[in-house]
């Protein structure tokens, strides 16, 4: 019996489970795939108070560290159910707790379009900052409009020979400061009004086709493409214990309570008006705080 399990080891997960184990309580921490959740795809954080600059990577070992130090149990298993009593089945085994939090986060959104899967890891990335040096010196498109994408496109300039970004719209939604950098640079190429409608090659990836807004289509020749269109969350298997929104986010009147009782939300997996680290640990503590107070 644990007094709480999190779901999901991201910013929010860690958070709570840190906040959870300095009250003392027993806690398990299931992660899917690998802590630090998205924020390990950002080369610089800038923006979370008191820290003036760290790569996202050494924030979420920083936490996980952390957390692993005060006591916390980690283990890195599928969550495949979980039920009113909370119980919890993942893969491997089945869990009891007192509380849940779930902190799944998000996932990155896809074009959703042919051989977009079978390219993955063959030219096709959703993370500049993992996998830009791949392309030292070579030719690359970003997809995307927001400050994802003009992050991503200022990153590659500085290792790619050259980048396209590309966006659907007529403006990007991003901050005006990137947008401003990004113009400075001559490697980078903005194209606007035009979507991939398919990606080519034979074992690796070697063009990808536009179609701009008048339906004109272009072959672009490009060794990489990287995706940042968004995240969604993956919350189909909590459908028995929380109410969803028409986006699959988690829905919950104060931000911390689902319809179940004793099951609580954090993070990027809730709906919300702005998905941030700064929110997210927010979340975190928040949600692990009312889950002690309210434990029973």
């Amino acid at each position: 019996m644990y007094d709480i399990i999190i779901v999901g080891a991201g910013p929010a997960g860690l958070t709570s489970a840190l906040y959870a184990r300095r009250a003392s309580k027993k806690v398990l921490v299931l992660e899917a795939k690998s802590y630090g959740g998205q924020i390990l795809n950002a080369n610089k954080v800038e923006n979370y108070p008191g820290i003036e600059l760290i790569r996202g990577v050494d924030f979420a070992k920083n936490l996980y560290n952390q957390v692993i130090k005060h006591g916390a149990e980690i283990k890195f298993e599928t969550v495949l159910h979980v039920d009113e009593d909370k119980v919890v089945t993942t893969n491997k085994d089945k869990y009891q707790a007192k509380a849940i939090i779930i902190a799944t986060g998000a996932q990155n959104r896809k074009l959703n379009i042919e051989n977009e899967n079978e390219f993955l890891g063959k030219g096709i990335s959703y993370c500049a900052t993992c996998d830009g040096n791949f392309y030292k010196n070579k030719i690359v498109m970003v997809n995307g409009g927001g400050n994802t994408a003009l992050e991503d496109a200022l990153y590659l300039s500085e290792i790619a020979k050259k980048v396209y970004l590309i966006h659907r719209r007529d403006s990007f939604r991003g901050e005006n400061a990137y947008l401003e950098e990004l113009k400075k640079k001559p490697n980078v190429e903005l194209i606007l009004n035009s979507k991939i409608i398919s990606v080519n090659g034979k074992e690796n990836l070697e063009s990808v086709t536009l179609c701009d807004k008048e339906e004109n289509e272009t072959e672009i020749i490009i060794d990489g493409l990287f995706i940042a269109i968004g995240q969604e969350p993956k919350n189909e298997i909590f459908n028995n214990i929380v109410d969803l929104d028409e986006k699959g986010y988690i829905l919950s009147d104060d931000g911390v309570h689902t319809k179940t009782e004793g099951i609580y939300v954090a993070g990027d997996t809730r709906e919300k008006l702005l998905r941030q680290l700064t929110t997210a640990v927010s979340d975190g503590s928040i949600a692990a705080t009312v889950a002690i107070k309210e434990m029973k």
